[in-house]
């Protein structure tokens, strides 16, 4: 089932398009990554999709609810959190959740509280539940922030940047909460970043975004594949590289194979098919070997290359 379709979604600001004919599915359960740099349209997105900002043209549809026709509703079935965490930083954790429990409808306090508690305890944030957000570090604000845009338990979840500015400890706590959110949750999220290294590790699906149009999607694998063209497979060997590389040069399926400092890199059409063949012949050539791994790029590599060859 699709969460989040988007047909030609449009916007634009006097002459200037910020969104152009973008079309999207989000499938439910999925963590999707928006892919692209600085001023390519990703917030725009997003505040479309949650109903902040109006399309100019197209439309979408938020578990079947569409958002130009019915945005009351779609804004009740969505939590967003913004780059900045927007809280009340002279309010407790406390009294920012129940602020806005009470903003998204949720009068009685009978459902609130045990509401609000759920939330600290899933994020860790109850023994520091009367401490005013303004002494908070900053992972403990985005970790807020992402329970005030759930408080009212909506199925899709839109984050803006979610580990923008944060070290590396708070980053990575931000990323298994996304994941743990998706996971044990089931919650649809559509993430806005241009931190590669975080779209890798919890996206299931990604878009490059770039001048306001969507030019590619995919896993972060198909990416990959898609700038490494043919497979190939990295063999760390003991003894004259060059020499292996001559005899496992004949193997069938085998198109290239480039030598270097204790290090094999084999081309192949199948790895899964060949990588048998071309570890029996090194182990036959008196070779030893220290390991075998498949070779892409990186996402961040691929990205790059896909970007770039789209500016070109």
């Amino acid at each position: 089932m699709e969460a989040i379709v988007a047909q030609n979604l449009t916007k634009k600001f006097d002459s200037f398009t910020a969104v152009d004919g973008l079309s999207l599915e989000v499938h439910e359960g999925e963590v999707f990554g928006l892919l692209g740099p600085n001023g390519a349209g990703k917030t725009t997105t997003i505040r479309m999709l949650a109903c902040i900002i109006s399309p100019t043209s197209g439309t979408a549809q938020i578990h079947g609810r569409d958002i130009t026709k019915d945005p009351a509703t779609v804004r009740a079935m969505v939590g967003v959190q913004t780059e900045s965490p927007s809280l009340y930083e002279r309010l407790t954790a406390l009294e920012n959740l129940e602020f806005f429990a009470r903003a998204y409808g949720m009068g009685d306090p009978a459902r609130i509280q045990p509401r609000i508690r759920e939330l600290l305890e899933f994020f860790d944030l109850w023994e520091r539940r009367g401490d005013r957000v303004a002494v908070f570090s900053k992972g403990m604000k985005q970790k807020l922030a992402i329970a005030r845009a759930i408080i009212h338990d909506p199925p899709v979840l839109f984050l803006d940047e979610p580990t923008s500015g944060l070290d590396p400890e708070a980053s990575k706590l931000i990323r298994d909460l996304i994941l743990k959110l998706s996971k044990t949750e089931r919650r649809t999220i559509l993430i806005s970043t241009h931190r590669l290294e975080d779209a890798e590790r919890i996206c299931s699906r990604v878009g490059i975004i770039l001048r306001g149009e969507l030019k590619v999607t995919g896993t972060p694998e198909e990416l990959r594949r898609r700038v490494a063209g043919e497979a190939k497979v990295v063999i760390r060997v003991l003894g004259a590289a060059p020499e292996l590389a001559g005899s496992i040069n004949g193997i069938p399926g085998v198109s290239r194979v480039e030598a270097g400092s204790g290090e094999l890199v084999v081309s192949t059409g199948d790895p899964a098919l060949t990588t048998p063949d071309i570890v029996r012949r090194i182990v036959e050539m008196g070779g030893q070997i220290l390991s075998v791994r498949p070779f892409l790029p990186s996402l961040e590599e691929a990205y790059l290359s896909i970007v770039e060859g789209m500016r070109g």
